[in-house]
C-alpha cells in the first residue's frame, strides 16, 4: 500500500476544489446504484466490469484503476475470502456468496471512491455479522471524527468494535488522502500506530475510510500469479464498505452517499432468518 500513497504534503482542497470532489463523489455514487440491481446470482464478476465500464465511460468520465498500476479492469470484485483488490473474471456468483465491490471514477480530474459488500442470496449467519460489523465500523468511524481529530480516531474506534464481535481488522491496507491523484497522505489505517496518533484531519482534506473486516484471523496472503488478489490467510471470510469523506468546518460529510444503498443503522438479514421471521409471525396470527 505504501507504493500506491504519493508522498506530498497534506492537501487542503479550495472551496472550488471542494465542490469538484462532491461532483465526484455524487457521481460515483450514482454509478453504485446502477450497478447495484446487477449483483446478483447467475451474472458474472466480468460481466459487472463490463457495466461499470461502460457506464463509466458512456457519461463522459474514466475508471481510475483501469490500467492504474497495471491493474486490468475498472472495478474490483472481492469475493468471500477476498479481502480486496479481486480482479473480474468469468466467476459466476452464486447462492451463498457475499462479494464487495469498490468503485473509483475520475470525474473532470477528481476521485470519488467507494464500496460495498452485497449478499448473493442466503448468506450464512457468519458472513452476515462479518458484514454488518464492517458496515457499522464504517459509520462508527465516520461518527468519532471532528475537525482536526487525529487519524488514529479510526482504528481506536474501529478496532475494539470488532474485537468485541469476535472478528479482526486488516492492517495491511489501508484508506488514504484523495483528491486529483488516486492515493494521497495521509494514509488512513482502521487500526490506530504511531504515524496516525500524529497525523490530523483538518477542514478541506479528503480521505477514504473503509474498514476490512475478517471472520477468522487478520493476516492477509497476496495471489503471487496475478499481483493482485489479497485473500484471508485462514480462508475465511472478509467484508468491507467505504465512503469518501471531505473533513468541513462541521466534521465529516460523506460525499459517495447512495440513494438506493444501506445508511447509517442499516440492518442486515439472511434470506433464512427474514424466512424464520415470516413463519414466527404467521405463528403467532
Amino acid at each position: 500500500m505504501k507504493s500506491m500513497l504519493k508522498k506530498q504534503k497534506k492537501l487542503i482542497l479550495t472551496p472550488e476544489q471542494q465542490d469538484a470532489m462532491r461532483r465526484a463523489g455524487r457521481v460515483n455514487a450514482r454509478l453504485m446504484d446502477y450497478i447495484r440491481p446487477h449483483v446478483k446470482a447467475g451474472v458474472t464478476t466480468l460481466s459487472i466490469d463490463n457495466l461499470i465500464h461502460s457506464w463509466t465511460i458512456d457519461n463522459g468520465h474514466i475508471p481510475a484503476t483501469l490500467g492504474y498500476q497495471n491493474y486490468p479492469k475498472s472495478c474490483c470484485t472481492s469475493i468471500n475470502d477476498v479481502i480486496c483488490h479481486g480482479i473480474p473474471d468469468e466467476y459466476t456468483l452464486k447462492d451463498g456468496d457475499i462479494i464487495n465491490v469498490d468503485i473509483t471514477t475520475i470525474v473532470d480530474g477528481w476521485h470519488g471512491d467507494q464500496s460495498e459488500t452485497f449478499f448473493i442470496g442466503d448468506v450464512s449467519e457468519q458472513r452476515r455479522a462479518v458484514t454488518q460489523c464492517a458496515f457499522d465500523c464504517l459509520y462508527l468511524a465516520i461518527d468519532a471524527l471532528t475537525p482536526g481529530s487525529r487519524v488514529s480516531t479510526i482504528g481506536e474506534t474501529v478496532v475494539p468494535e470488532a474485537h468485541r464481535r469476535g472478528f479482526t481488522v486488516v492492517r495491511e491496507y489501508v484508506g488514504h488522502g484523495l483528491g486529483r491523484a488516486f492515493h494521497l497522505d495521509p494514509s488512513i489505517p482502521h487500526f490506530p500506530n504511531r504515524q496516525s496518533r500524529i497525523d490530523r484531519l483538518y477542514p478541506g482534506m479528503c480521505f477514504t475510510v473503509e474498514p476490512m473486516i475478517n471472520a477468522g484471523s487478520r493476516y492477509t496472503r497476496s495471489d503471487k500469479v496475478d499481483g493482485w488478489t489479497v485473500r484471508t490467510k485462514d480462508g475465511m471470510a472478509s467484508a468491507q464498505f467505504e465512503h469518501t469523506l471531505l473533513m468541513t468546518e462541521d466534521g465529516p460529510e460523506i460525499l459517495t452517499q447512495t440513494e438506493y444503498g444501506p445508511r447509517k443503522g442499516h440492518q442486515f438479514e439472511c434470506l433464512e432468518a427474514d424466512r424464520a421471521g415470516e413463519k414466527a409471525n404467521a405463528e403467532s396470527t
